[in-house]
């Protein structure tokens, strides 16, 4: 399977980018090929420019700057995303990312018998490896707006069955190292089976 693996933190010191060379690895190993994307690493702009707001229904228009992440996401059969949850959403650089990568054209299609026509149809899975800082009781709490997110969001502009795997950390802030490496390892053991 043509894994996607976006990657968005800012330290590449981090526990998170320890998760990312965890789920790359279980991914490879278990026989996908995986085209990675890290945010940071490569500098991406997530600031929707007047110039873009302008012409985001226009699925004509040139997108050169962003022509290889379509590209990317257009091959992908899966997509993997790594990431920490701040203040219960995603990090501002990966949000940018779908706000300017996943467009009319691209993700989806407006208008018709449906409001939103999916566009990634290649796209057959889905998962989340994250971290929070909150407990869990907190997260259920607000409702878990990032897992909606991609619940009612994200996941209907894929193939029509598309799976959802979430893989959460909770408790971050206070994590041992202990707990830190029974997640690497959960990391490992779910992507191995992707």
């Amino acid at each position: 399977m043509r894994v996607l693996l976006v990657h968005c933190h800012p330290r590449p010191d981090s526990f998170n980018a320890a998760l990312r060379e965890a789920a790359a690895s279980a991914l490879e190993a278990a026989g996908h090929e995986v085209e990675s994307l890290d945010l940071y690493e490569e500098n991406f702009d997530p600031r929707l420019s007047a110039q873009e707001r302008g012409a985001y229904y226009d699925e004509e228009t040139g997108r050169q700057e962003l022509a290889g992440h379509i590209a990317a996401l257009r091959r992908a059969e899966a997509l993997v995303l790594v990431y920490p949850t701040w203040w219960f959403g995603l990090p501002a650089m990966l949000k940018g990312w779908f706000d300017r990568v996943w467009l009319p054209g691209v993700a989806f299609a407006l208008g018709g018998a449906k409001v939103l026509q999916p566009r990634l149809t290649n796209i057959r899975r889905i998962a989340v490896v994250t971290t929070y800082g909150s407990p869990r009781w907190l997260l259920w709490l607000v409702g878990w707006p990032d897992w909606r997110l991609f619940r009612f969001g994200i996941r209907p502009l894929c193939a029509r069955r598309c799976r959802l795997d979430w893989i959460a950390l909770t408790g971050m802030d206070r994590a041992t190292d202990e707990a830190r490496t029974r997640f690497l390892e959960r990391v490992r053991r779910a992507l191995s089976a992707f």
